[in-house]
């Protein structure tokens, strides 16, 4: 496969587990070669709260994905979430350095390490230091400052730390199903790798990834990121909701959510029914069908004023020309982005992973965000000369029973 790179991406998310392989070709485009995705447990709300059930998840995802894709899987770029994810932007400066006064690679560096001397909590670990903006000699808005004359230059960037026991505990489970892991990325800056445009980042615009257990945010400002968060509800709360307020078990309560739900109550006809077994005596009875959506709007209205008071707190005004962008399971409730419109009063649109192509049976719905959206940071992350070459796994998958079988045709 000369001229192409193989990367991997594993979310490990509270309600399933998703490994990708894929195949960046020569030509820039992004193939998926091989998936898994089974259902996670050992994870409560982004966290991992038992390590072996953690562990069995990740080994099964991987397994799948080998088995489809026909590669043994070494490394991976893995989302963490949690509400434990913040950030922060700073700013550092730096006189040029060199006879030429030119902006250089080490410049840039020696800016960039000024602005992540930042006093973070010893139980706290930074993901990222993402380049917002550069300043050259008091000229705003340079995006590429390499090889300018200047004398002085100064760099915003944005600093995305995380739960330091939180991330050990999730790198010690992808450790022990035998992966290693090439970057951890925050879930939420993953997801706008597979939902946004350049053109929305640089109007002003919001990722909100509703998963089942947490609700990823990231604001982006003049194209590059400008806060990034994790809200502790999701469409696992939606399904509670449901089971105390129909009671009903969370098994019932979860096949109604997606059967019957909708956040539009308005859209629901009054005589319109739905049977529910009843918890403990399995009786079935009926009820109104907008008594589901009555409970799932007022959940979803609640967790968009969570959202608005998120990007009010960020600061900038909460100005954001290009509105919300909805994504994750849970954004696939009727009627949520209408709610949204309303509750906000901006621009919503819900919106599905794009950029890829191979095996993306059931991958392009917005539950496989986050996890397409690691393939895309990978492929933009590592230089194909520099990306580790995956042996394949003999006679495993399609892929490899073919591979095998042309290879004994042409020894």
């Amino acid at each position: 496969m000369e001229n192409e790179a193989v990367l991997v991406a594993i979310d490990v998310g509270t309600s399933k587990v998703v490994a990708l392989i894929g195949e960046r070709t020569s030509d820039g485009s992004l193939n998926i070669l091989g998936k898994g995705a089974p259902p996670s447990s050992g994870l409560k709300k982004g966290v991992v709260i038992n390590i072996d059930q953690t562990v069995a998840s990740i080994r099964a995802a991987v397994e799948q994905a080998e088995r489809l894709s026909g590669y043994h899987l070494e490394s991976a770029f893995v989302g963490i979430g949690g509400s434990h994810v913040e950030s922060q932007n700073t700013k550092g400066a730096v006189a040029v350095s060199g006879p030429r006064k030119e902006v250089s690679h080490e410049d840039i560096l020696r800016a960039t390490e000024v602005a992540r001397a930042v006093t973070i909590p010893s139980n706290r670990e930074i993901l990222h230091v993402l380049h917002r903006a550069f300043v050259v000699d008091g000229q705003e808005g340079v995006h590429d400052p390499l090889g300018m004359s200047a004398v002085r230059l100064e760099v915003e960037t944005h600093i995305v730390h995380a739960s330091a026991t939180a991330v050990q505990n999730l790198s010690k489970c992808v450790h022990q199903a035998g992966v290693r892991i090439d970057e951890c990325v925050a879930a939420p800056l993953a997801a706008a790798e597979a939902v946004l445009s350049d053109n929305e980042k640089e109007l002003g615009v919001a990722v909100v990834d509703i998963g089942a257990g947490t609700t990823g945010l990231a604001i982006f400002l003049d194209g590059a990121p400008f806060h990034t968060a994790v809200l502790p509800i999701g469409g696992n709360n939606v399904t509670n909701d449901l089971a105390i307020g129909l009671k009903t078990s969370i098994q019932v309560a979860e096949d109604l959510k997606v059967r019957y739900g909708t956040a539009d109550l308005a859209a629901v006809e009054p005589e319109e029914l739905v049977t529910v077994e009843t918890l403990g005596d399995g009786q079935a009875r009926t009820v109104q069908r907008a008594e589901i959506a009555s409970i799932i709007e007022a959940r979803m209205r609640e967790l968009f004023e969570k959202i608005g008071s998120e990007i009010a707190a960020a600061g900038h005004g909460g100005v954001l020309p290009a509105g919300i962008v909805l994504t994750g399971g849970a954004s696939q409730l009727g009627g949520v982005a209408e709610l949204g419109r309303e509750a906000l009063q901006m621009p919503v649109r819900v919106a599905s992973p794009t950029g890829v192509g191979g095996l993306t049976d059931h991958l392009l719905n917005p539950a496989f965000s986050t996890a397409i959206g690691l393939l895309r940071w990978a492929a933009r992350t590592i230089d194909q000369e520099d990306a580790r070459p995956y042996p394949a796994a003999s006679g495993s998958g399609a892929i490899g029973r073919l591979r095998d079988w042309l290879r004994g045709l042409f020894p």
